[in-house]
């Protein structure tokens, strides 16, 4: 059973005048896949992660998640990256990880134990007791992707999170974020403008097109992990997609 399955979704901003942001939009999204969603600038990629977020509703079409409609945010099963990790400056790495545990009534020691497991897990142990202002750009990424990792979700939804940060710090995250699934076997959903990013993390690249954002074609990456950087082969793919891409926007 797919864990997402999106079936002719469209969605539309008011305003004068309005902008369709996608157009009949179909797609799933199969347990453990890592799934890019890639394409220009305003084509509707993060509008599309929102709504399997729960955090938007469609104008038109159904967003089925493990099988059942879903019907707005709120799933423990469901965790959210965005760009910005935006941490609380007030509290501790640890406590900032632990917010959602929190939120959820689970006890005090419960949830400080799960969050130091995860910060771990990302790399930060030994941070827990600092301040979000005490930690790098890159520092602070892995403190939010360690906070929505806390509640256990089947699934990630990232909004180009490592877009923020420098090339070098990127390419730390990159890795990271594979070892992170292959431990803990989490479905992800990826949204990046860096073709080298898809093709480097994606098992599938969805291809938008220029706003409104459709489907224009899904892209199985082949290439065995680990991946190698510079591998001519996945050059070769992001030379062919790039291609694409420059068609597309013509």
């Amino acid at each position: 059973m797919a864990v997402f399955d999106v079936t002719a979704v469209s969605k539309t901003y008011p305003g004068s005048p309005p902008v369709r942001a996608l157009d009949d939009v179909g797609l799933t999204v199969e347990e453990g896949e890592l799934v890019c969603l890639l394409g220009p600038s305003g084509c509707g990629k993060s509008t599309l992660l929102e709504i399997l977020a729960g955090l938007q509703e469609p104008d038109t079409g159904t967003v089925a998640f493990g099988g059942e409609p879903l019907t707005g945010p709120g799933s423990r099963r469901i965790g959210v990256v965005f760009q910005d990790p935006s941490l609380y400056p007030w509290r501790t790495v640890l406590d900032n990880v632990a917010l959602g545990l929190e939120i959820q009534g689970v006890p005090k020691e419960r949830r400080r134990a799960a969050a130091a497991e995860n910060l771990s897990l990302v790399g930060l142990e030994g941070f827990e007791r600092k301040y979000p202002h005490h930690l790098s750009g890159g520092m602070r990424q892995r403190a939010g992707i360690a906070r929505a990792l806390a509640t256990s979700p089947q699934v990630l939804l990232m909004d180009e999170p490592f877009g923020a940060v420098d090339h070098l710090t990127r390419i730390q995250l990159q890795a990271d974020l594979l070892r992170i699934r292959e431990h803990e076997r989490t479905t992800i959903v990826f949204v990046t403008h860096d073709v080298g990013e898809a093709v480097y993390l994606a098992d599938r690249i969805v291809l938008l097109s220029p706003r409104p954002g459709r489907v224009h074609r899904v892209i199985p990456n082949t290439h065995p992990h680990p991946r190698k950087r510079g591998d001519i082969a996945a050059l070769e793919q992001e030379s062919a997609i790039y291609t694409e891409l420059e068609t597309l926007e013509r």
